[in-house]
This record gives C-alpha cells, sequence and structure tokens, in this order.
C-alpha cells in the first residue's frame, strides 16, 4: 500500500512556510540533519522533487505544492480526529499580541472566529507598537506575537505572514499644497512608521509638521477621514473615507514595503499554543 507518513508530511509543511529545513525544523523541534531526512525519505515516497534548494532557502517545486495543499488537509484531519477521539476540545487561556498596523479591518473577524471555532480558548489581546509587543514576547508575557518589520525582512526564525506596500494616504480627492508644509498624521514617537516617513521626508527636503498624534490605527484613519493630513500606512489599513495619494501626482516620495511576521515559537509552548499558531499561521498566510 502506497501512503506517506504523517510526521513527514508535517515537517513538509512547516519547511515550506518557515523558508528553510534549519527554520522549519525548529518548529516541529528536529535537528536539521533529522529534518532532512525525513525530506529525503518524503521525495523518495512521492518519486518527485519536492523542494528547490538554494542559498536563501527553499521553494516548492510544481509537484511541491500539489502534495502541500493535500498535506494541509490531511494534518488537520489527524488533529481534528485526534481531539475527537480524545474528547479534547482546545481549552484554556492564551495570549496574543498583535501590531496595530496587521490587517485593522480583519482583526475583529479573525478573533471572532477564532472565538466560534474554539470556544473554550479564552482569548486575551494585547494591540501595540511592534516593539513593545515583540519586548512582551521575550519577557514570557504573550504566548503568540504577530508584529511588523518596516525595512520589509524577516526576524531569524520568525514566520512571514505577508508583505505589504506603504502608500501614503489623505483623504479623496486631497493633494499637498503646493510650497505648503506638509501635514503629517503619525501614532506616538517611537512607532517604526513614523520614524520611516520622518526620515523619508526629510530625505528628500519635504518640509511637514506633526498636526495630528493617534494612540492607534484607527485614531489615525479617522483623521485622515476628517481631512486633518496626510499619512504613511501598509496598504491593507486603507478604509472608508480614505484614499491612497499618487506619490508622483502629490510630488511625495516613494515608500518601501513592510514585512508583517509571527514570532518564533518557543519549546515550552502547550498544545493550545501550537495549535493555534499552526491555525493562524494558516488563516493569515
Amino acid at each position: 500500500m502506497q501512503a506517506f507518513e504523517i510526521d513527514q508530511l508535517r515537517t513538509f509543511v512547516h519547511v515550506v512556510k518557515a523558508g528553510s529545513v534549519t527554520a522549519g525544523a525548529l518548529e516541529v523541534f528536529l535537528s536539521q540533519s533529522a529534518a532532512s531526512e525525513q525530506l529525503k525519505k518524503l521525495e523518495d515516497r512521492a518519486g518527485k522533487l519536492l523542494l528547490v534548494r538554494s542559498k536563501s532557502g527553499v521553494q516548492p517545486t510544481a509537484a511541491g505544492l500539489v502534495l502541500l495543499a493535500h498535506a494541509q488537509r490531511l494534518l488537520a484531519m489527524s488533529d481534528e480526529a485526534w481531539r475527537d477521539l480524545h474528547e479534547a476540545p482546545l481549552q484554556g487561556e492564551l495570549r496574543l499580541g498583535i501590531t496595530d498596523y496587521f490587517r485593522p479591518s480583519e482583526v475583529t473577524n479573525l478573533l471572532a472566529r477564532l472565538a466560534q471555532q474554539h470556544p473554550g480558548v479564552r482569548l486575551c489581546v494585547t494591540m501595540g507598537k511592534s516593539r513593545e509587543v515583540e519586548s512582551a514576547h521575550a519577557a514570557g508575557q504573550l504566548d503568540i506575537a504577530i508584529t511588523m518589520r518596516a525595512d520589509g525582512k524577516t526576524s531569524a526564525r520568525a514566520h512571514l505572514l505577508r508583505t505589504e506596500p506603504l502608500r501614503w494616504m489623505a483623504a479623496p480627492g486631497r493633494l499637498p499644497t503646493k510650497g505648503a508644509t506638509l501635514p503629517l498624521i503619525t501614532l506616538t514617537e517611537g512607532c517604526s512608521l513614523r520614524l520611516l516617513a520622518e526620515k523619508t521626508l526629510v530625505h528628500r527636503s519635504v518640509p511637514f509638521t506633526v498636526v495630528h498624534v493617534a494612540s492607534g490605527v484607527r485614531g489615525m484613519q479617522s483623521a485622515l477621514a476628517a481631512g486633518l493630513g496626510f499619512a504613511c500606512l501598509n496598504e491593507s489599513a486603507l478604509c472608508e473615507g480614505v484614499d491612497v495619494v499618487p506619490a508622483r501626482v502629490a510630488k511625495l516620495p516613494a515608500l518601501g514595503s513592510v514585512s508583517f511576521q509571527m514570532l518564533p515559537a518557543r519549546r515550552s509552548d502547550e498544545r493550545i499554543v501550537r495549535e493555534v499558531r499552526d491555525l493562524l499561521v494558516d488563516q493569515l498566510s
């Protein structure tokens, strides 16, 4: 009988998600050599090359993408079957930290789905600056943490969830007044996007003044919709009453992109943390 081993599939999925054998091995608590051996056996069983390896990491081949889709479904079914047989629904408290910039319009729906799917899980959610979220996670005050990097890169062993372009935003139809100081809307000092926006404007010799300091992204969105000024935000922060300002037309400097990442798992993580973490990766990647 031809069949795949579930542990090999699990390692394969984590290696693909992490983008490297070393990082994926850490997710399933294996050494790099043990993970590589599992992948070799999986490719032998599949009879096809599943991963392309390079100095920058690994990428799934066409066959690898096909197997990845099947593997994710099989792993989800396997985990669900184990829970049903052991009558072990996820229960307990989970402390989740999320950068204020991460998909602000979707976080509410995400938390609602988690609460509906796992009513036994008590979610304690903290929204804040990435620096604060990272510090809390390092201190053991958070179980799962999603942060943002303004340089578009990913921290060591972190799982990349998505990258997004940065945009200048303002009320619909509003453009900077020629020759006038740019009215800037930001978060409080120390915010990575505020630092980036100010540095970019200074570098391009664009005069500006901070006219509104919000406590969160929703506050920035309200100030933008009210026509108070301009802001540098990630694309998913676009909302009703706010438009993207064409950089060329407005003669504003071009902006780069940001990356959103889930900070690395810990060996001491409990089952509830591991399973919710995997669910979040599947839903957010």
